[in-house]
């Protein structure tokens, strides 16, 4: 395991380097609105060693998605719609893209979700317990498609390693890209894996559960593949 995920002091070092840099853009009034009024009741928010109780967070219980760098929430939304027997925790830095969600949620009376603005890294290392994930997704991370670049992308093998403990037995880690050196890198890293089971020959038809985004849909238009992978933990 790497040095920035095998201990403490390592993790949470201000200086390790991120997969993410952080470009607030301009929040409209709607998104400024909603966090200002929805995040008090849905926002997730980071203390350090407090393990989240999906149970108290949620007010029940039921098999729980964590989704890394949801974007503007549009797809997460329909996703929590369509299953409301789950419980989806979104993760992403991006203010305006939290404030999206958080109007989504409010116009649609989603109540499934919960959302966080902080480092996944910090968010799965210290919140999450191990083994209380049904599925951990994410869609189209950024690739860093420079080589100089290539070091800030989020899955590694040490990455892979962390979900892999937070997952339940016969939970599921999918990860969907369309750049396709990012996507050869990702199947050979989860198939090196031990812990894990590629729940196809190597990539996968994209699930039912998976919306189409516009993004993705654009770049199809422009002859983009499309990589879904989904393994699970072996039980």
């Amino acid at each position: 395991m790497s040095q920035e995920f095998s201990n403490k002091e390592g993790l949470f070092n201000p200086r390790r380097i991120r997969s993410f840099v952080r470009r607030e853009g301009k929040l409209t009034k709607g998104q400024q609105n909603a966090l200002n009024d929805v995040w008090p009741l849905l926002g997730v928010p980071l203390i350090a060693d407090k393990v989240l109780d999906f149970d108290v967070l949620f007010g029940r219980r039921a098999d729980t998605v964590l989704e890394i760098g949801f974007g503007n929430g549009l797809s997460l939304a329909d996703m929590a719609e369509a299953a409301p027997n789950l419980n989806f925790l979104g993760v992403e830095v991006h203010r305006p893209g939290v404030g999206s969600l958080l109007v989504q949620l409010k116009k649609r009376d989603i109540t499934n979700v919960r959302v966080s603005q902080d480092d996944a890294v910090d968010v799965v290392t210290q919140q999450i317990a191990d083994g209380s994930l049904h599925r951990v997704q994410i869609f189209f991370p950024d690739p860093w498609h420079k080589k100089r670049h290539n070091k800030r992308r989020l899955i590694n093998a040490a990455f892979i390693q962390l979900i892999l403990t937070k997952l339940k037995p016969g939970g599921h880690f999918h990860v969907a890209t369309d750049w396709e050196p990012y996507a050869e890198q990702v199947l050979e890293e989860l198939t090196a894996n031990e812990g894990l089971t590629n729940t196809a020959d190597r990539y996968c038809a994209k699930p039912d559960y998976r919306p189409t985004t516009k993004y993705e849909q654009r770049g199809i238009r422009h002859g983009h593949g499309v990589y879904d992978m989904v393994f699970q933990k072996r039980i």
